[in-house]
């Protein structure tokens, strides 16, 4: 199996086969990156074929290939700016999965409950607001369900890295929760 950079060169002189290798590399991380923003999974999923159909035309402007992840998610994000303006607005919709989202002892209500949509999309706001760092894994791990072997591929991490990531993060985000409960409940 080859490295990244390998694989990048390799695409940058038009091998799809080295591309489709990074698609199955990066996918993941790109669809959560993107569905932070969105909370819908259809134009998420809408997005990240997007992201790679620029990639793919545009790999040849990478000059650095260990810069390749930079690169593509910066690729995501301007696609996502490009929807949003072609679409004329930002519109939020509420998240999927209802019921099946459970963020370690935080499950997602089920949406026949009065209020559930507003309750995943608050987690979901919090979730955002959290560093970089943390909502990537997080997302998908908790959200994506990925398991950790998938985690640390899609983000390139070490297995405790990975491990250190995610309870930093789920610190966050059950404080980040509490103060949002007791600031609603006053």
């Amino acid at each position: 199996m080859d490295n990244e950079e390998g694989l990048v060169r390799r695409a940058r002189d038009g091998d799809r086969a080295a591309f489709e290798e990074l698609v199955r590399r990066t996918s993941r991380m790109v669809y959560a990156r993107l569905y932070l923003d969105t909370g819908d999974p259809h134009t998420t999923e809408d997005l990240v074929q997007e992201t790679y159909l620029r990639a793919f035309r545009s790999i040849r402007q990478i000059s650095d290939p260990l810069g390749f992840r930079a690169w593509l998610m910066t690729v995501a994000q301007t696609t996502l700016i490009d929807s949003y303006r072609r679409a004329g607005a930002i519109r939020r919709a509420p998240p999927p999965r209802a019921g099946q989202e459970v963020l370690d002892g935080v499950a997602a209500p089920d949406p026949e409950v009065p209020g559930a949509a507003e309750t995943r999309e608050k987690v979901r706001a919090i979730l955002q607001s959290l560093p970089e760092e943390y909502r990537l894994p997080l997302t998908l791990r908790y959200i994506d369900g990925s398991d950790y072997d998938a985690i640390q591929l899609q983000l390139g991490l070490s297995a405790g890295s990975l491990r250190g990531l995610l309870y930093r993060g789920l610190q966050l985000l059950r404080r980040a929760v509490k103060q949002e409960v007791s600031h609603e409940s006053r």
